[in-house]
């Protein structure tokens, strides 16, 4: 029975986005409930260790309780979803193009820049502090309304699951409604002639998410960031299992809440 609510917890008709609102103002009900359900096996495998532990320096002290619970009912990690896909889809693109540089603004530390390190070096902007000192590595402060590079410098540049929360006030920029519009201009601006751009974004029905992210159409993803060449449209769509490469526009459309993967070529001549 245990067994059975557990799978139903975990399951999309069970966790919905009707609690989405819930988790962002309170706490994660699944979360609380796969912890009350582990309580019992805790207190079972406590005894079990307890009875048969013969090393003093490992003996039990409630001083030093660490209780992991839920964990055993949860899969063993996530090998799906937008940034899953997302990195490995950008790094799998500048390794085979042998980028030897790249600039990324405000991609995702522990997946696409950690993916790209490998094999590139990496200039890394983002509007928050960050406290590293990696090889390959390049930190600069600074926001994606206001990027700290010459017009037309970048050659490999990218923003990943970006641009849908500038102006939303949700990682400490100022609110403005058209702050995505700024951040395109911007990213436009400092992208060289002949150069590339990777742009990862929600795409469905378009709509405001606040303060979270906008969801866009993809048509109006290919209008910001005019007159770039669109190179490649991929699409992770709801199930959040694979890149479906070369989507359409329409297949994006029908989603709730996928993810738009555009190259951008910057087809003006030095």
């Amino acid at each position: 029975m245990v067994k059975t609510l557990i799978k139903r917890i975990l399951s999309n008709g069970v966790v919905d986005q009707s609690l989405s609102l819930f988790r962002c103002l309170f706490f994660d009900p699944v979360d609380l409930v796969l912890r009350l359900i582990a309580i019992p096996t805790y207190v079972s495998t406590l005894l079990q260790y307890r009875k048969r532990n013969t090393n003093g320096s490992f003996s039990f002290s409630w001083h030093n309780a660490y209780p992991m619970l839920g964990d055993r009912y949860r899969l063993a990690g996530s090998a799906s979803g937008h940034y899953f896909w997302q990195d490995l889809w950008a790094a799998e693109h500048l390794f085979e193009n042998k980028r030897e540089h790249h600039v990324t603004v405000g991609s995702r530390v522990d997946g696409f820049v950690s993916h790209v390190i490998l094999f590139c070096r990496l200039t890394y902007v983002d509007i928050r502090p960050l406290a590293a000192e990696v090889e390959n590595l390049d930190f600069r402060q600074g926001t994606i309304v206001r990027l700290p590079f010459e017009d037309g410098s970048v050659p490999s540049l990218s923003s990943l699951h970006v641009i849908e929360h500038i102006g939303l006030g949700r990682y400490g920029g100022p609110v403005e409604p058209e702050g995505d519009l700024q951040a395109a201009r911007e990213l436009k601006r400092v992208l060289a002639p002949g150069g590339e751009l990777l742009i990862g974004t929600p795409v469905g029905v378009e709509r405001l998410c606040f303060n979270a992210h906008r969801v866009y159409d993809p048509q109006t993803i290919l209008s910001m960031f005019a007159p770039l060449e669109l190179i490649e449209f991929s699409l992770i769509d709801d199930t959040g299992l694979r890149v479906l490469r070369n989507a359409s526009f329409d297949l994006a459309r029908n989603c709730s809440y996928g993810c738009g993967l555009f190259i951008f070529r910057n087809g003006m001549q030095h």
